[in-house]
């Protein structure tokens, strides 16, 4: 039993429901007023339970960051998608539930997640981030991160601009 009031462990199977319920309470908080509501909605739709379990199961890489024993958040992590960059790590989704977000959980688990990145020696990171989202462009700025580009993507009836971050390996931020 760990005295530890933040910890960070690997997700597993049986997290699904919980890491479903993070997502869906984040992505509101972050995108509602962002993407329709209709297409919020419709997304989140998509990632409950079932699709985290098998998630779990296809071995996608991902941290559950807890407080007092309680799941409050999560980051998936691990080869960057984006081969035109020099990253070779990527954090593709990092959210706290709303109630957790400004008292430094999120970077708590930001660095943790990035020594694994570390660990699995991929040097670099990057991370894609809605430009209108101001919260998530802030933290990502106060961790160190530089806007290196930015690109468009279609998200239903949205098309949206995307910053896209990166850390080099030698960057603070770890």
């Amino acid at each position: 039993m760990s005295t530890d009031l933040i910890a960070m462990r690997p997700a597993r199977p049986a997290d699904a429901a919980t890491l479903s319920a993070i997502h869906l309470q984040a992505w509101r908080g972050a995108y509602r007023g962002l993407l329709s509501g209709v297409d919020l909605e419709r997304m989140l739709s998509r990632r409950g339970p079932r699709w985290w379990r098998g998630a779990l199961t296809r071995g996608v890489m991902m941290q559950v960051l807890e407080v007092a024993g309680r799941p409050a958040g999560y980051a998936t992590y691990g080869r960057s998608r984006m081969r035109e960059l020099p990253f070779e790590g990527e954090i593709y989704e990092l959210y706290i539930l709303p109630e957790y977000q400004g008292l430094g959980f999120g970077s708590k688990l930001f660095r943790g997640t990035r020594r694994e990145l570390h660990r699995m020696r991929l040097s670099g990171l990057a991370v894609r981030v809605l430009k209108d989202n101001d919260a998530a462009m802030h933290f990502y700025q106060s961790l160190g991160g530089q806007v290196l580009m930015t690109t468009r993507e279609q998200i239903a009836a949205t098309t949206v601009e995307l910053a896209i971050f990166g850390w080099f390996a030698d960057s603070d931020g770890s």
